[in-house]
Order: structure tokens, then sequence, then C-alpha cells
């Protein structure tokens, strides 16, 4: 009865089970995901919430745990870049990104004996200016899917891109701090 990953994130999902071996997975449904009102930050702690009150009440586990991830536009904070539909989108997101450095923040809930605690996190990516041929082979990865922004720095992007500033974890779907409260 340990943790509860309630997200279909495989990339969660194996942060999680590197760090606390044997852990449930299993994704919420029928949650909100429609980006609020606000910056950034208040948007992805507000769906990290909405996930939270979609958790069961008996669910039986020591810890839950929700997240979200969001791309700030790099040139509007109230503007959040989400996960991509189709090709198309996914190749506008990377092309926007191309050359630039933008913020991702993570929001993370926890809850243990009942309780939620929720922490919101950021980190700032760089991105290489890509060619045409570079974001067709990141599009033809399919590594773009079910990714805020388009991408995965621990994927195909990590190639074209570095951390600048923070936790690598804020930007593969974390905020740190929380993780450190289950350990």
């Amino acid at each position: 009865m340990g943790i509860w990953l309630a997200s279909a994130s495989e990339r969660r999902a194996q942060i999680l089970e590197k760090r606390f071996g044997t852990i449930k997975i299993e994704a919420l449904t029928d949650v909100d995901e429609s980006h609020p009102s606000g910056n950034v930050p208040d948007q992805v702690l507000e769906i990290c919430r909405r996930k939270s009150k979609a958790v069961p009440q008996n669910h039986g586990f020591q810890a839950v745990v929700v997240a979200d991830t969001m791309i700030e536009d790099p040139d509007d904070p109230n503007v959040a870049i989400g996960k991509a539909t189709d090709e198309l989108s996914a190749a506008s997101m990377i092309k926007r990104l191309s050359g630039r450095r933008h913020q991702v923040w993570s929001a993370t809930g926890i809850q243990i004996c009942g309780d939620w605690t929720f922490f919101v996190e950021s980190a700032v990516v760089e991105i290489d200016e890509l060619s045409v041929s570079e974001i067709s082979h990141l599009i033809d990865s399919g590594s773009w899917k079910g990714k805020a922004g388009s991408y995965d720095l621990a994927g195909e992007m990590g190639k074209h891109a570095r951390l600048i500033d923070g936790d690598e974890l804020a930007v593969l779907g974390f905020a740190p701090t929380a993780l450190r409260l289950l350990d």
C-alpha cells in the first residue's frame, strides 16, 4: 500500500520507481486540464489541485502523488504552452522555442494521511537554434507526444537543450522539493 502516482506520465513513473521502487501507476479520469487564467505558476498549481480533488478518499495508499508541468511562453508569462495534439502543432511549438530560453513550471501535490501539500517550482531551459531537419527528426521520433512544449529534456531534445537554472526534475515533471517529502 505504498505510493500511487495518479498520472499517465511514463517519465514521472520512471523517476518515482527509480527512487522508491514499485509504485501503483494509474491516471485519473475526468480532470479538467483546461488552462485557467493567471500567470503560469498559478495555472499549473490550479490544474494540480483539480487532479487532487479527483483522487478517491478511500484509496488505501500511504501516499498519492499528482503533478502537472507547463512551459511558460518566452514572450508572455501569462501564456502556457501546453501539449501538442498533432505533428503540426508539435513542430510549431518546437520552432517557437528554438534558439530561446524559457521557464518550465511543475506543480506537485502529495497526499499523506489524508492531507494534501502542494509545491510549485521552475527551471530555465535553453534550446539550440534548430534546423528544419532537426525539428523533423524530433517530430518523427515521437518524443513530443504527451509532453508540455512538445519536448522531453531526458529524451531526443536533450541533444539540443540544456538546463540553465534550477533542478532538472522541474523540467521532467515534478517540483523537486515535493519528492524530498516522500524520502
